[in-house]
């Protein structure tokens, strides 16, 4: 703790405490409070998410062609930190893993059951289906994996290109130079702190509601805020434990031992499922994706006075972009050594392609099992989403193995990006980290890690999906304008790289040293 960042740190600490204690001592006034605000938010600001969010896509995409794109992070010396094959799987299992195994069942059947009303669709019609499948691919394929990548990828090259501090707030130098490294920058790295504590509580209470719903279905024992706490304590606990071992043990082996697993039931539940409908479907519903791309990433529903997209697309990506501000930290980390077009295919490419393909197998099976048996959206209702989770589940042949195996994945796929999380939350709030010296102390991330449960714990078990989508609307408010003003900053350093790039200048000093000796 002698190395904390006091101006960092406890600003979004103590907003985050008072915010819990409020709510066990005046639960209404704290209801009113976050309600109203989200409401706000929502009513007001979705456009920009959206926006922002359509953005980060086309420059993603101008990036990998550009001069940056040939860019080695870390300089044309640089070794890359870890193996192709190991980048992606961290990559793939700190980001949003944890999300898609809970919300891959179960939002198809909410938008099967409940499709905009502005849109005139028939409940569990054939056009809801459409709808339902092709919005699963918005939500969980390329716009929010470009929302991690842009910021991730300029934080890479701040760091290690730019030589500048570990440091949200180094993203943006190529625009504020050296303003950044007084208040301002202490302010934005506060606020980024605050936002990732709402976002990964958000995110965390999604996985509670998951594995409590797995507990329920094995055990029978009642998916209530009692099981939720011991779930959160087991979680808490293990990611930890996990973040206490540093990047390359815990991160890297649990990483790996998810993304085999995540390979293994998907192929398992392709070929015993409903194959030729998840083929059919899923294509079908990309090419509807595909389409109506423009439409649907800004939908907004203000001609209508829908409050669909406020409820899912803002809520999505103003979840992205909650976690996506110091995620970037870590990201950007274990980038080091590899090429920036590797960058974005490994953060935006290959990521994307991994939740098309779980969406169509894991959405399409929920969808298959509702439009032909009729009873998920009554479950849906009646016993609450992680029960419905491991209705489908439950469906499926071998369910007495599958089951376990997939209360396993999600438990795993949580503490995977929980401990990477941590990881960048200790590490923004303290001084002396460095390429050299990168890990955080364990009492910091400690402290973080039973904050953030504490938080998820209270907001589901007062307003379950419902609070967990607040916390993300409130968190992402200030994440969207700090990302918006880094797609500048990105866009800067790829018209000119080489005016930033300092290991150009080191790498050429450093010959010029070797021919003097």
């Amino acid at each position: 703790m002698k190395s904390l960042k006091h101006w960092v740190f406890w600003p979004p600490f103590l907003l985050v405490v008072v915010a819990s204690i409020l709510s066990f001592t005046n639960e209404g006034a704290f209801t009113t409070i976050t309600t109203g605000a989200n409401d706000w938010v929502i009513t007001n600001v979705g456009w920009v998410f959206s926006l922002a969010g359509l953005f980060m896509v086309f420059v993603c995409v101008g990036v990998y062609f550009s001069k940056l794109g040939k860019v080695r992070i870390g300089g044309e010396n640089a070794k890359p930190l870890l193996s192709f094959r190991n980048w992606f799987a961290i990559t793939l299992t700190t980001t949003i893993a944890a999300g898609i195994t809970f919300w891959g069942i179960v939002e198809p059947i909410y938008h099967l059951t409940e499709p905009p009303a502005s849109m005139n669709l028939e409940p569990n019609s054939a056009a809801a289906a459409m709808f339902s499948m092709s919005t699963m691919y918005l939500h969980w394929t390329i716009t929010p994996y470009a929302i991690y990548c842009i910021p991730a990828l300029m934080f890479a090259f701040a760091y290690y290109n730019m030589k500048q501090p570990f440091s949200i707030s180094s993203t943006l130098a190529p625009l504020l130079g050296d303003k950044l490294h007084g208040k301002w920058g202490k302010v934005i790295d506060a606020m980024c702190l605050y936002t990732l504590a709402l976002g990964m509580a958000a995110a965390m209470g999604t996985s509670i509601l998951n594995l409590s719903g797995g507990v329920n279905y094995l055990s029978g024992i009642a998916s209530a805020p009692g099981l939720w706490a011991i779930v959160a304590a087991v979680v808490m606990i293990t990611f930890i434990i996990s973040a206490s071992t540093g990047l390359m043990k815990g991160i890297r082996i649990l990483s790996d031992i998810n993304f085999k697993l995540f390979l293994f039931i998907i192929a398992f539940i392709f070929l015993v499922g409903p194959t030729a409908y998840l083929l059919n479907l899923g294509t079908e519903s990309f090419g509807h994706y595909i389409t109506h791309f423009f439409e649907k990433s800004l939908f907004t529903g203000a001609a209508a006075d829908d409050q669909w997209p406020q409820w899912w697309t803002t809520f999505y990506w103003a979840n992205w972009f909650s976690w996506a501000a110091i995620t970037a930290l870590f990201l950007g980390r274990i980038a080091y050594g590899h090429t920036v077009r590797s960058f974005i295919i490994v953060n935006f490419v290959l990521p994307s392609f991994f939740g098309g393909i779980w969406m169509t197998i894991f959405g399409g099976t929920s969808i298959y099992m509702q439009m032909t048996d009729g009873n998920l959206g009554d479950i849906l209702t009646n016993s609450g989403p992680e029960a419905l989770v491991y209705a489908v589940m439950g469906a499926i042949p071998f369910s007495e193995i599958i089951i376990p195996l997939y209360l396993f994945i999600v438990f795993i796929a949580f503490v995977t990006a929980a401990d990477s999380t941590l990881a960048a939350m200790g590490g923004i709030s303290s001084t002396g980290i460095t390429p050299k010296s990168p890990e955080p102390g364990i009492l910091i991330k400690a402290i973080w890690g039973v904050t953030i449960s504490v938080v998820a714990w209270v907001m589901i078990s007062f307003a379950q999906t419902d609070g967990i989508k607040m916390l993300s609307n409130l968190g992402g408010v200030p994440a969207v304008i700090l990302g918006i003003t880094i797609i500048f900053a990105l866009i800067k350093v790829a018209k000119s790289p080489e005016k930033y790039d300092k290991t150009i200048k080191d790498s050429s000093e450093e010959n010029d040293h070797k021919k003097a000796g």
